[in-house]
């Protein structure tokens, strides 16, 4: 079967597209950037790639005609002021696409809408749902609240709470109820779904066994933890204050924040379980669904992270559009060190920053991160997705892994920190030397300033870094 997927570098597409070549089937992969997309060797001689943008009429006619099914996992958490709209746009777009294929079902991957007053963020859910229903296909529609896995963000802003804060004032939508369910349950709905016609026409809400408030949720993560935690609900938090208190104790941008804290005044709990019984799905636990999270962390293995997705810092661009650093009108330092054991090197930079930190001068690291976030960054709290190995497109701390190959020996990175200007850091093998360069774009007067102010750290940050690459202990 040829099946068509979007969002195939999303926190869900990536875990589903090799359960779908598992399965026997031919995957279009549809992606907007092709130098963030990934695939493992395994996977390589089954999917097609289409690059290609939704909000780009134009750019869809790459759809080929021989599509069965296509999955639609496409949305935002941004919250830029037209970002409705885009998504509204972005459906037609797709269902007008569609027409000019031989689909017979769209799989749209929603959110629980059953309170009479949505977020707005569950309302784009909404209204991208009603478009793509308009089309000439058979349309299913699974709607899910809180999806719980190793990466999710959900997980992992619980996760940051649970593991940060012994004793947590709280605002009272943490006493709201929401029905979350397991990635590998999610899934499970996803690819049970081919072509069942009676799923046809009608959304349906997908969920776990249980109900629970956030508050009970967090004490549970607690309990599989083995941590103490007291927790105490507030009426007076205002969604401001509340998303600052999500921005500066998680590692989640204050754009992403308000969108959450937007929607977590809203229950999100299943009508029934008819498409469960109808498919013959049962449902993990809650507590199984952490311990299983929590054991892909323990393990490394870790398929997606929403930390590398751009909106988790905010930005969107595409990594071809900064992947050649600019040469002129920029401020450069460059350091060079012999290289005493190139595997051991290379380890380490494959493994730099999230817990093994930067090498040298973490401190300095940390304060610097402390910095970004009080004027609206990412700070360093992202980490990394997984600890050994590194992709374009991944989040590396503050920054952005545009290009990496341990075969030439080359990483480069992009700062999405906040700074008046634009950064480029670059680590690259020349012969038996390592090769350190900082690339400095200044945006007028204030750039300039910003970097005399910091480069006499450079010279022990940058120095003392490159040391401890390359040494061989």
């Amino acid at each position: 079967m040829n099946i068509l997927l979007t969002g195939s570098t999303g926190y869900i597409g990536k875990r589903l597209l090799p359960l779908l070549v598992k399965d026997g089937h031919h995957v279009y992969c549809a992606v907007r950037d092709k130098d963030r997309f990934n695939p493992s060797s395994s996977l390589v001689n089954n999917i097609t790639v289409l690059e290609m943008d939704l909000f780009d009429q134009h750019s869809l006619k790459k759809i080929p005609k021989e599509i069965d099914v296509a999955y639609y996992l496409v949305h935002s958490m941004s919250s830029t002021r037209d970002y409705q709209r885009m998504e509204q746009k972005c459906a037609i777009n797709m269902r007008e696409a569609l027409k000019e294929t031989d689909v017979k079902q769209l799989i749209y991957l929603s959110g629980i809408v059953n309170e009479d007053v949505l977020s707005k963020h569950l309302e784009s859910r909404k209204n991208v749902e009603d478009e793509l229903a308009k089309g000439d296909y058979g349309f299913t529609c699974l709607r899910a609240g809180i999806i719980i896995g190793s990466g999710s963000a959900s997980f992992e802003i619980m996760r940051d709470l649970v593991e940060k804060l012994p004793v947590m004032v709280t605002p009272k939508w943490l006493l709201t109820k929401c029905q979350p369910i397991a990635v590998s349950d999610v899934l499970q709905f996803l690819t049970a779904s081919l072509l069942v016609e009676e799923t046809y026409g009608h959304p349906y809400d997908i969920g776990g066994d249980e109900v629970l408030t956030y508050k009970e949720m967090l004490l549970a993560l607690a309990k599989v933890r083995k941590l103490k935690r007291r927790i105490w609900t507030v009426p007076v938090m205002t969604p401001r204050l509340s998303s600052y208190w999500l921005y500066f104790v998680t590692s989640i941008s204050y754009s992403l924040a308000t969108s959450l804290v937007d929607s977590m005044k809203v229950e999100v709990v299943c009508k029934d379980d008819a498409l469960k019984k109808m498919l013959g799905i049962k449902t993990i636990s809650y507590s199984e669904s952490l311990e299983r999270a929590f054991d892909r962390i323990e393990r490394n293995a870790i398929l997606s992270s929403w930390k590398d997705a751009y909106s988790s810092s905010g930005t969107d661009f595409n990594i071809s559009d900064f992947i050649e650093v600019p040469q002129f009108g920029c401020f450069k330092d460059e350091r060079k060190e012999d290289i005493v054991d190139r595997d051991k090197t290379l380890n380490k930079l494959w493994s730099i920053g999230g817990i093994n930190g930067w090498y040298f001068g973490n401190g300095l690291w940390r304060i610097r991160g402390y910095l970004d976030k009080l004027v609206g960054g990412v700070g360093l709290r992202r980490g990394r997705t997984n600890q050994s190995s590194l992709a374009a497109g991944d989040a590396l701390d503050f920054w952005r892994v545009l290009y990496a190959n341990r075969e030439e020996g080359r990483l480069l990175l992009f700062a999405e920190m906040k700074l008046p200007g634009e950064a480029w850091l670059e680590f690259k093998q020349e012969g038996d030397q390592l090769v350190q360069t900082a690339t400095f774009r200044p945006r007028g007067i204030a750039g300039r300033a910003y970097w005399y102010l910091v480069k006499p750290l450079h010279g022990i940050i940058f120095n003392g870094m490159l040391g401890a690459l390359t040494k061989k202990v």
